[in-house]
């Protein structure tokens, strides 16, 4: 083929991964083939296509590349102070690539960030599916519960020891004893979670091939450590530390993921942060089913925080988080100086999300006050000084005189950095927490989602700039033809529109135009809706079945929603079936 032919796109130029020496089903590293063969796709002129035959790829830590990167909803300095990432699959400033895997299932070796774009255009990963060798979340079946003791029957692809009578959690380059649990109910298909038994435990012992038991000594400790466990339960362990994220997309744009099997992810999920059109289709997070785990992800399984463009999630299974499906977000600084009329000093607050690029020069800017989240003026970025890892200068095209006075705790949002969001046709399940979290004020979607027993609420649509500094108001959302089936509960309603807002005010609403239409909700206990601090909600056309608990449950429609300082509602044609 010419090269006039290939940069006139007629087709792409084709690399096979086994031509750079990988070998399928062989258990060698397959981490330098795959540089080699992205360095030379990517150095072609005009568009490649990088596939592999069938099989399975294995890539170990050894030769991974390590790059330091600061990357949201991850961890602190005093918890991971080496901000490096061992990353199996990496490319950089590559454009016009597509990754096709065909089907090839790829299996990483100890912690690692199993794919990274950093700086890439236009690169597409499909027909591949990605997973640990060692999950870093171990799993151990419930086979026997008594008044004071435990027994556990490990999963194959789990390991642990007894050390000085307390049972130790052991994988590649990695161990630990402590850290947040799940239990899973198969009979249930739900997850949640709850304290951790292991650490509790007086004793622990092997007693088996992979079989363990615990001892609590006197029973008012047992009664504590086995509240709700029950036998045939999964117990999900994992130490809590998000070292690593399952594929992390930096500065990059034009980003489709098709037919990708994320199987495993550690730390973080997929995490998007200042990239520009992503798509997420027909994906599978969820775990292989041949390999028996209940878990896939340990924590959120998308994330997107100061992207931009149009993102969409469509057509994908969400089965075994550890923490929320999916959540869109940008984040918000907190405001500590003026040094300057043209001139805010702003500061990282959550300890987990922190040194980042969150300003460019250009970027469009809004002021926020921390207590009402009511933005109160707007500003154009100059040019950013980093003074260190928490703190930025921002020097603004203009003065600014509405920040002369402003307040402890306010904050400032990157306005420009705000995508347009469609989620659609997925399926939820497993999910201790939340389905989706969205803050947007650009229009966004949610359709045709099947959302199952999430613990906490399906929808989440709150901001803060107190908490985890998740921005900003939300402007145009429609919620149709979604299925919700037992989600939430008495604390927590299926949606939720509440910004952390210190006292909600229907004059100054935080989140607005946000339509609720043709839903199906089959609700026990949980609202399926509280709302307040929003104007123009509408709530139409959407059909609630309610399951009568003892004691309990809702007798009418008016019970199922609460709106509280709310202007425009619209409530109506709603069907309310009690069964």
């Amino acid at each position: 083929m010419s090269e006039t032919n290939r940069q006139a796109g007629a087709e792409p130029a084709v690399w096979r991964l086994e031509d750079f020496g990988a070998r399928a089903d062989s258990g060698e590293d397959t981490t330098v083939a795959m540089q080699r063969a992205i360095a030379a796709a990517a150095g072609a002129a005009g568009p490649a296509l990088l596939t592999c035959g069938p099989g399975r790829y294995d890539f170990y830590a050894e030769e991974a590349a390590r790059v330091p990167y600061f990357i949201t909803n991850t961890a602190s300095e005093t918890e991971n102070p080496d901000i490096t990432k061992t990353i199996g699959v990496y490319m950089k400033g590559v454009r016009d690539l597509t990754l096709d895997g065909q089907g090839a299932l790829f299996v990483f070796h100890g912690k690692q960030t199993m794919l990274a774009l950093d700086g890439c255009e236009r690169v597409t990963i499909r027909n591949l599916r990605m997973d640990y060798a060692v999950p870093t979340v171990t799993e151990a079946k419930v086979t026997g519960i008594g008044s004071e003791w435990l027994e556990l029957e490990v999963h194959p692809d789990s390991r642990c020891a007894a050390e000085g009578g307390k049972l130790v959690w052991i994988g590649e380059g990695w161990r630990f004893h402590e850290g947040p649990v799940q239990a899973y109910d198969p009979a249930r298909d739900t997850t949640w979670r709850i304290d951790n038994p292991v650490e509790s435990a007086v004793t622990a012992e092997l007693i088996g091939s992979r079989r363990v038991r615990l001892s609590f000594g006197e029973a008012r400790a047992a009664v504590k450590a086995l509240a709700g466990i029950e036998a045939g339960y999964v117990l999900q362990f994992r130490d809590g530390i998000r070292d690593q994220v399952g594929a992390f997309l930096l500065d990059s744009r034009d980003v489709v993921m098709d037919g990708v099997g994320m199987h495993f992810m550690h730390g973080l999920g997929i995490v998007g942060q200042y990239s520009e059109n992503l798509s997420f289709v027909r994906m599978e997070l969820a775990p292989r089913p041949e390999t028996g785990r209940t878990v896939a992800a340990f924590a959120d399984c998308i994330h997107l925080m100061g992207c931009r463009g149009r993102i969409e999630i469509a057509d994908s299974r969400f089965a075994g988080a550890h923490d929320d499906a999916i959540n869109v977000h940008g984040t918000y600084l907190q405001i500590v100086g003026r040094p300057a009329p043209n001139a805010v000093e702003v500061r990282f607050m959550h300890p987990q999300s922190y040194g980042f690029e969150a300003f460019r020069d250009g970027d469009e800017i809004e002021f926020a006050r921390g207590g009402s989240l009511a933005a109160f003026g707007t500003g154009r970025v100059r040019s950013v000084e980093r003074i260190d890892d928490r703190t930025l200068r921002l020097t603004l095209e203009e003065p600014v005189t509405v920040i002369e006075d402003f307040a402890p705790g306010d904050v400032v949002e990157n306005v420009t950095w705000t995508p347009e969001v469609r989620i659609a046709g997925n399926r939820f399940a497993r999910i201790p927490t939340r389905g989706i979290l969205i803050t947007t004020r650009r229009k966004a979607t949610i359709e045709g989602n099947a959302f199952e027993r999430m613990r906490m609420s399906a929808i989440l649509v709150e901001g803060d700039a107190s908490s985890w500094f998740e921005s900003g108001p939300v402007h145009d959302l429609t919620i149709r033809d979604n299925l919700f089936v037992e989600c939430g509960d008495g604390d927590f309603p299926v949606i939720a529109i509440t910004p952390a807002a210190d006292e909600p005010d229907a004059a100054r609403p935080v989140h607005r135009n946000i339509r609720i239409e043709g839903n199906r909700f089959e609700t026990r206990e949980a609202l399926v809706l509280m709302a307040k601090g929003a104007a123009g909600v509408s709530f139409a056309d959407n059909e609630i079945r309610a399951v009568g608990l003892p004691g309990g449950g809702f007798g009418a429609f008016e019970g199922t929603i609460r709106l509280t300082a709310c202007a425009d509602t619209d409530v109506r044609d709603n069907r309310f079936i009690v069964s």
